[in-house]
């Protein structure tokens, strides 16, 4: 979808991905995260990662979004968490983002399309991370045996296994995960529909208002018929090899 349509399905979201608050709080302690580590995040939408664990842990970084839109958002977060003066943000194309410094964490949550994909997205995350650092990736992977019309609808993902092996051949060893389940699956994509409705109905003249609507129709469709049954989510914690 264009990143209008992103922008507005994901308005009222604070987390734009299938993790939980609980769940992202996990993370964070998986990755032992100390204070004065750095951490880079590609496709940080509104950064509820980056200023929450700078808040709890004294973190250093860098988030990178396209969006306007979400980086307001994020500057706004930071602010309520008093932890302005440690994160930085740039508006950009996180796929052409280089980095100067390498980090502690780079992560790329839910948007491996910067890359082409998965391996293309850990081939750019690699460089910006430190030979001891972790990097994290949120990534879809396919449960049990999807029917045909489910693997056209979500193009480019593979089983847990398979995944595993995509990141064997970028070179990380796969340390640990914390994936979703079908209720946070809900949440992050059920709560988008009320979202469209309710925009829908503020918005009838809007130029863009059928294309909305088909997007908001298809949207719902495919969660209800395959992703739902067939697609699941994870963070996946990487440890490049030597």
């Amino acid at each position: 979808m264009s990143l209008r349509f992103h922008e507005i399905a994901e308005s009222r979201h604070r987390i734009l991905n299938p993790i939980t608050d609980d769940k992202l709080d996990l993370l964070g302690e998986i990755c032992r995260i100390q204070d004065g580590h750095r951490q880079l995040d590609l496709a940080c939408g509104k950064a509820e990662m980056l200023s929450r664990w700078s808040a709890r842990y004294g973190l250093t970084g860098v988030g990178v979004d396209i969006s306007r839109v979400f980086l307001a958002a994020a500057r706004e977060r930071a602010a309520e968490l008093g932890v302005t003066d440690r994160l930085t943000f740039v508006q950009g194309d996180a796929g052409a983002y280089r980095a100067e410094e390498t980090f502690d964490l780079v992560s790329c949550i839910g948007a491996t399309w910067i890359g082409g994909g998965l391996t293309g997205t850990l081939d750019l995350m690699r460089p910006a991370l430190r030979p001891d650092g972790l990097a994290l990736v949120g990534e879809c992977y396919w449960i049990g045996d999807p029917p045909a019309e489910a693997l056209k609808a979500y193009e480019g993902f593979t089983t847990l296994a398979g995944t595993d092996d995509r990141f064997e051949a970028a070179g990380f060893e796969l340390v640990e995960m914390v994936l979703a389940n079908p209720d946070s699956w809900d949440r992050y994509v059920a709560s988008q529909w009320l979202t469209l409705s309710d925009w829908l109905r503020d918005n009838p003249d809007d130029p863009e208002e059928p294309e909305i609507r088909e997007f908001l129709r298809a949207a719902r469709r495919t969660h209800l018929e395959y992703g739902r049954q067939h697609l699941g989510w994870g963070v996946f914690v990487l440890r490049p090899r030597k």
